[in-house]
């Protein structure tokens, strides 16, 4: 029996161990996390990061590591009052926040979104006034001259004259809420806590851009009719549909010396016209060289008639042989 018990004795140790030694760490290293953990104070003021590990409709849980979790309110998260915690927070998203109160009164530590991401916002700002990115924002609200949208969680305004290619009456503004629109930052004053966007300079570019691939596609030599749009003392602006428009220039309108282009044409006249060249985004346009190519026309279809002499030739030839009795 004894010699089972002692072959027993080390078998039962081991067990032991081995339980013991999975129950506990193997070094002090295991616990430095928990144990800077426990030390950390954490003071109100602070910007902390953290894992959002709970989301309802009305506040975001976070996680820091800390023996007590952090809770972000409604009214903490955003001054959007669009903001909606379940479509604009995930689980598992990390979120910088600030420390508002160390206990909320129910053993968690209050934080606000908004005061943090106010603190990196003007940064981000300032960047995009730099470097002139587009960024899309929701039209919020609309206001006296203009529009509300918020950017990084501060409140921007939009001039009623910077929404659209034309001023965008009162009246209209209404008809702006909730549109999704780019714009970049044309102000940022921390300061004054001024946040101005327009979304004009990215339409007058697209704008651009767009008239100069369609007068790419306009054939030199095309002759098409236009309406006269403007009159200048160099010229005239012919509209030729399609939102494209070239210039008659003073030079090109006729044969004929023009001294003042309104003396022989008047806005909204239908005139036709040669495109004589397009280049840097612009047309040139003649209707001088329609004037040369009617006098070419007229010149080719002219009937050539023999001379005189040869006209009496050819009648005498004729009554020659004509006897009267």
């Amino acid at each position: 029996m004894d010699e089972i018990r002692n072959n027993e004795t080390p078998v039962t140790e081991t067990a032991a161990e081995e339980k013991e030694k999975k129950a506990a760490p193997e070094t002090m290293d295991d616990l430095k996390d928990e144990l800077e953990a426990s030390f950390r104070t954490i003071n109100e003021g602070d910007v902390l990061t953290g894992t959002v590990i709970g989301i309802s409709d009305t506040e975001i849980l976070v996680d820091f590591d800390y023996y007590a979790p952090g809770v972000i309110p409604l009214e903490n998260a955003s001054d959007d009052p669009s903001f909606n915690i379940k479509e604009r927070i995930e689980i598992g998203q990390t979120l910088k926040a600030t420390v508002v109160r160390r206990d909320d009164g129910a053993g968690r530590i209050l934080l606000s979104l908004k005061e943090a991401a106010a603190l990196l916002a003007w940064d981000r700002l300032r960047e995009l006034l730099a470097t002139q990115d587009n960024v899309t924002v929701r039209i919020a609200e609309t206001t006296r001259g203009g529009a509300i949208a918020f950017l990084e969680g501060v409140r921007g305004f939009i001039p009623a004259s910077r929404l659209a290619l034309t001023y965008v009456g009162e009246e209209e503004l209404s008809q702006w809420v909730g549109k999704s629109i780019e714009v970049r930052v044309i102000a940022a004053d921390e300061a004054d806590k001024h946040l101005v966007l327009s979304a004009r300079e990215i339409l007058r570019e697209r704008q651009a851009e767009e008239r100069s691939r369609m007068v790419s596609s306009v054939q030199i030599g095309l002759v098409t009719e236009g309406t006269v749009q403007t009159i200048k003392p160099y010229g005239a602006f012919i509209d030729l549909g399609n939102g494209l428009s070239g210039l008659l220039h003073v030079s090109q309108i006729s044969q004929k010396r023009v001294k003042n282009p309104a003396a022989v044409l008047k806005e909204g006249q239908k005139v036709k016209v040669k495109v004589i060249d397009q280049k840097d985004g612009k047309i040139s346009l003649s209707m001088k060289a329609l004037e040369d190519v009617m006098a070419e026309e007229i010149q080719e279809e002219k009937i050539e008639l023999p001379e005189s002499e040869a006209i009496g030739t050819s009648l005498g030839s004729l009554l020659k042989n004509i006897r009267l009795d």
